[in-house]
Order: C-alpha cells, then sequence, then structure tokens
C-alpha cells in the first residue's frame, strides 16, 4: 500500500491543476446540494398550497408521507427526486478524473517513466482508482451533509428531516454511492487504457452515468420510485458488477504493449 499511496498522491498533484476537474469536485457538488434546498426553502410558506400539490402526488408515493402534513408530504416528495443527484456525484467526478489518469500522462509523456517503475499493474491501477474515487466519495458526503444541514433548518416539521435521513437515504449516500464511485472508475481506467486522446476518454468514460440519468428522469416521470429493496438490490448487484470490472481493467491494462500501441 505505500507504493500505491505515494501514486495516489501523485495523481492528486497533477489532477487537480486542470480547473475543469477542480470546478468538477468542487462546485458541481454545490450546485447539485442548493437544488433541493431552494426547493425547500420556497416551498416552506406554501402551506395552502400544499393539498391541493399534494393532491398530484402519485398514490404509490402517499405511503411513505403517514405522519407528515400536507405541506411535509409535499416537500418529501419534491426533494425525493434529488436523492437519485446525489448518487450520480459519485459517478460524475472520478470519471473527469480518472479518464484524464493514463490518456492525460501519455500526453505530457510522464507514463513511460512511471510504467518503468518496479510497481505491479494491480498497485498502478489501485493508486489510479483510489486516487479518483476518495475526491468523489468525500465530495458526495460532504454535499449530503450540507444538504441534511440546510434540510434541518428549511424543513417545515422535524418529521421531514427524519425522513430525509431515513435508511434509504443512508443507504443510498453511504453504501451505493462508493459502489458506483469504483464502478465509474474501473470503466474509466478500461477507456483510458485503450484511448489515445483525452477528451475522447473522457467523453466516452461519461456515458457510464446515462443509467443513472435514466433513472432519474424515469422517476420524475412517475414511473418508478426508490425504496429500500431497490436500493438494496443495487448494493447487490453493484458489488459483483465493481468486481468483474476491476477485474478486466486489469486484463485489458497490457503495461508491456501500452506504450508501443500509442506511438
Amino acid at each position: 500500500m505505500h507504493e500505491t499511496w505515494i501514486l495516489v498522491r501523485k495523481e492528486w498533484s497533477e489532477v487537480f491543476k486542470n480547473r475543469f476537474v477542480l470546478f468538477t469536485v468542487a462546485f458541481l457538488p454545490l450546485i447539485l446540494t442548493a437544488l433541493p434546498l431552494v426547493i425547500l426553502y420556497t416551498t416552506r410558506g406554501s402551506g395552502d398550497l400544499a393539498g391541493t400539490m399534494t393532491a398530484d402526488v402519485p398514490p404509490v408515493f402517499l405511503e411513505s408521507c403517514s405522519g407528515l402534513s400536507s405541506l411535509g408530504c409535499m416537500q418529501y416528495f419534491l426533494v425525493s427526486q434529488f436523492l437519485l443527484l446525489f448518487m450520480l456525484l459519485p459517478l460524475a467526478i472520478p470519471v473527469t478524473i480518472a479518464s484524464y489518469s493514463i490518456v492525460g500522462e501519455k500526453t505530457t509523456r510522464t507514463l513511460e517513466p512511471l510504467l518503468a517503475t518496479p510497481i505491479s499493474t494491480l498497485q498502478l491501477l489501485a493508486g489510479k482508482a483510489l486516487a479518483a474515487a476518495i475526491p468523489a466519495v468525500v465530495a458526495t458526503w460532504g454535499a449530503f451533509g450540507l444538504f441534511a444541514l440546510g434540510a434541518w433548518l428549511l424543513a417545515a416539521e422535524p418529521a421531514v428531516l427524519a425522513r430525509l435521513l431515513d435508511p434509504l437515504w443512508l443507504t443510498a449516500v453511504f453504501l451505493v454511492g462508493p459502489l458506483l464511485s469504483l464502478a465509474a472508475v474501473s470503466v474509466a481506467v478500461m477507456v483510458s487504457s485503450r484511448a489515445s486522446d483525452p477528451r475522447v476518454a473522457e467523453q466516452l468514460s461519461m456515458l457510464v452515468i446515462l443509467p443513472m440519468l435514466g433513472m432519474f428522469f424515469g422517476q420524475v416521470a412517475g414511473l418508478f420510485f426508490l425504496n429500500q429493496r431497490l436500493i438494496l438490490w443495487m448494493a447487490a448487484s453493484l458489488v459483483v458488477l465493481d468486481a468483474g470490472l476491476l477485474y478486466a481493467a486489469t486484463r485489458l491494462f497490457e503495461r508491456e504493449t501500452i506504450l508501443t500501441r500509442w506511438k
């Protein structure tokens, strides 16, 4: 692990010189955190309209509103749509970092001496994966912490805050989030090790966020709603998927031929 952490620190010292990476890690979580808080702020004084708006809440969601007032149910329904955005952060942030990790080093001519070191392929990929995943997970957890603080101040009633911090949300953010980040990193490393241009690698790697975007728009359209069972199935599936992606990334990264293929 000593060599791996040296590589992680090296990656951070180089990657965070890129302004786009800094924007993705710092400002994207703030923007996605601000959206649900703005909704809580603008709806906290909408008690007169709450009954009318609650009538538009899908019946399948009303079960989650037991014990909530009409205003509380409306706030919880609107803000629940953004839970998937907190699951989108650990996908989008590491892709930006990891897709640059190999192709970027090739273009700056720092990959050749790195591959010449006695570090193993597993240590090399583990270092690059951790360098991309750790900022994503920390940024996601920090954003959720800010959201929880804002919800404590802006929620119409304590029961709304309790619902926003129930096991469904905590499992999605603190368990599924890191698993999604690991999957995104594995895909980005595989694409990056095969691509020859950083922009192409990043664009291809960004395709990994499409399923989560599809789930977000599907929930907004009322096709389904996240529940504890679905989150647990996602977690179990991601454990298997991550293991397969990590194995594939290790097998696809051929350090003996990667340099000659790019020349």
